[in-house]
């Protein structure tokens, strides 16, 4: 049985030596090259799950001259 971290994700270790995370429906999440980004970076995208994420900013530019 995988340990969960905070009470909502596992981590595991797969082909080629990527870490990956699932939610309790093995749903896989996030994939890192080492468990601590793996952590990091499923903490983050859960958060952003829950809380919603920032209004994107679109640019759009011109460049003018000679390329």
């Amino acid at each position: 049985m995988p340990e969960f971290i905070d009470d909502a994700f596992c981590t595991e270790q797969k082909k080629y030596g990527l870490w990956y995370s699932k939610d309790k429906d093995g749903n896989q999440l996030v994939t890192a090259l080492t468990e601590d980004a793996c952590i990091r970076a499923t903490r983050f995208y859960l958060k952003g799950i829950q809380e919603g994420w920032p209004e994107t900013t679109s640019y759009e530019g011109t460049v003018g001259g000679k390329l």
